[in-house]
């Protein structure tokens, strides 16, 4: 018998008075990493409250491995949840909170503290294990956060915009370590996001919700397939590259340090190779651009 899916939206409907929250959303999630991608007010916060069993929908259902967590709360030690917001307790130590976390959700006291080590050190904390909380940076939080989700080695776990309140090289690092606990623990993820870069670095798969409704869904790689656009990737001499491709009857444009050009045929390659050599512009790199997921809002839904 075929195992249910980790997650399952059916004809899944949320209003909160007379907002539509989730319209008759169907969608389902499997191992991997899965990217929850939406502007702001998209839905994607209700769906998690959903599966986490803190909500009932007002129609359809929601199921976790098959089973609906808002009537069946044996479904919830199957997951972790990271929240968007500050939530954590200042005055104790983060060695004594995943502690307490880890028994919480049922395992013995010995076990607790020994897995409650282990994800300090895979988080990055395990130096600052005894330190007060709210000593913390913010940084610091999100991976206690992260901690907490991951502590009783749940099958999945939701991250809520994740890398909310960092700086760019926090991002980075935050980003790093989703990608590593999937791998390491064998977790798998839903990342729910409103920034499309940070699900194309990540994910494997994405739904897309805008207004409460899907939109999208699929392998990330296939929304960022190959273009037939050529990136030539010149280190200077763009202009003149471009002058040289016109002379040949070649329309190009630049965006940033790569010049494009729409390939249609082999005697294309062979004319940009002589344009480069006419213009004597250094050539970095040259490869078809691949689609980026902003594309996705850009050109609309596909119909």
């Amino acid at each position: 018998m075929q195992a249910p899916p980790l997650l399952e939206a059916t004809n899944l409907t949320k209003r909160y008075g007379r907002v539509l929250a989730l319209d008759n959303v169907t969608f389902t999630v499997g191992d991997g990493i899965t990217g929850l991608l939406g502007p702001n007010g998209a839905g994607k916060s209700t769906a998690i409250k959903l599966f986490l069993g803190l909500l009932q929908p007002t129609q359809g259902a929601a199921q976790v491995m098959g089973a609906q967590p808002y009537r069946d709360v044996n479904a919830r030690s199957l997951i972790g949840y990271m929240p968007e917001h500050d939530c954590l307790p200042t005055s104790v130590n983060a060695s004594e909170f995943l502690t307490h976390m880890a028994q919480v959700s049922g395992l013995p006291p010995a076990q607790a503290r020994t897995r409650a080590a282990d994800t300090m050190r895979h988080v990055g904390l395990d130096e600052a294990r005894y330190r007060s909380i709210g000593e913390y940076s913010t940084g610091m939080k999100q991976r206690v956060k992260l901690a907490q989700a991951i502590v009783h080695d749940p099958r999945l776990v939701l991250l809520d915009e994740p890398t909310a309140g960092l700086d760019p090289g926090g991002r980075d690092e935050m980003l790093d370590l989703v990608r590593r606990t999937g791998r390491d623990f064998g977790i798998s993820i839903v990342f729910s996001s409103h920034l499309m870069g940070e699900v194309e670095r990540t994910c494997d798969n994405i739904i897309v919700l805008e207004a409460g409704r899907v939109t999208q869904q699929g392998s990330v790689t296939g929304f960022t397939e190959n273009t037939d656009i050529l990136a030539v990737e010149v280190d200077a001499r763009h202009d003149e590259l471009i002058a040289a491709l016109a002379s040949s009857g070649i329309e190009a444009g630049r965006d940033g340090n790569s010049v494009l050009v729409a390939h249609e045929s082999g005697e294309h390659l062979a004319a940009i190779q002589d344009a480069l050599i006419k213009a004597q512009a250094p050539l970095r790199r040259m490869a078809f651009r691949r689609r980026m997921l902003t594309e996705i809002f850009r050109d609309g839904p596909e119909e």
